[in-house]
């Protein structure tokens, strides 16, 4: 179980980009987080993560803080951040190098097989396509197997059909262990597509506005009118967050409401 309790961030310079966050995510639980620029979602991930510390509050994993980095949380950025001058494998080997050398190795096959990357590990990062580095990226993530993974807009740089491609092979990987993971996405249509519950966050500070849990199963039809329908309230949802305040975590649209 991953815990947000009262948590806010305000930097050096005075600006206070998350206030008062309360959230609970519960294990294997797929969290979409959507918002405008400037409400603080990368921020949110980053205090989750470790890499930065909260000025009020606390993040916690099973009730222990989360006071830096951990193993046991996979994190993909937006670009892929691979070292240049490391092939695929030592890439994708980077972060478990304190493992023995023949358990660091059977890591780093089974996970880039599970990327679809099994024939390129010998390769260089400037060899592989935008949405083959993701899958780099994807895999570096996972072969420490964490409890928790995070990704910030991981597709966004990515063109339609790769997107929509990896999207469905993020979903294969989740099923393989079921790990927590926590997405923040601008696109609307991909958080209703991979994910359980859904937080709509609001800016200046950045505040959770409202959460959504779409009664759509699974494996979900993009194309359906109940898809269509529930984009089209989130959406709705997004545009009242930049013009009307909210209390933080409301539950909007019941199920009843389709």
């Amino acid at each position: 179980m991953l815990t947000l309790s009262n948590l806010s961030k305000r930097y050096p310079n005075g600006h206070l980009a998350l206030a008062d966050i309360d959230l609970a995510v519960g294990s294997g639980e797929i969290l979409g987080v959507v918002g405008g620029s400037g409400c603080g979602k990368s921020t949110l991930l980053r205090l989750i993560s470790g890499l930065e510390t909260p000025t009020e509050g606390r993040v916690a994993i099973n009730g222990t803080p989360v006071t830096g980095p951990r193993d046991e949380i996979g994190f993909v950025f937006q670009e892929p951040r691979l070292m240049p001058w490391l092939s695929i494998d030592d890439n994708v080997a980077f972060g478990i190098r304190h493992l023995p050398k023949a358990e660091r190795d059977s890591r780093v096959a089974e996970t880039l097989a599970r990327v679809g990357l099994a024939g390129f590990a010998g390769h260089w990062p400037r060899e592989l396509s935008g949405g083959m580095a993701q899958r780099a990226a994807l895999a570096r993530a996972l072969v420490g197997r964490p409890e928790i993974l995070l990704l910030d807009e991981p597709f966004s740089a990515l063109d339609a059909l790769t997107r929509t491609d990896l999207q469905e092979h993020v979903l294969a990987l989740w099923a393989y262990d079921r790990p927590t993971m926590v997405l923040v996405t601008h696109d609307i249509e991909e958080a209703l597509a991979l994910s359980d519950r859904i937080v709509v966050m609001q800016p200046a500070p950045g505040r959770i506005q409202a959460t959504v849990t779409p009664p759509l199963p699974r494996p979900r039809d993009r194309a359906s009118l109940e898809f269509q329908e529930w984009k089209r309230r989130l959406l709705a949802e997004l545009h009242h967050s930049h013009i009307k305040p909210a209390r933080q975590g409301e539950e909007r649209f019941p199920a009843a409401a389709i």
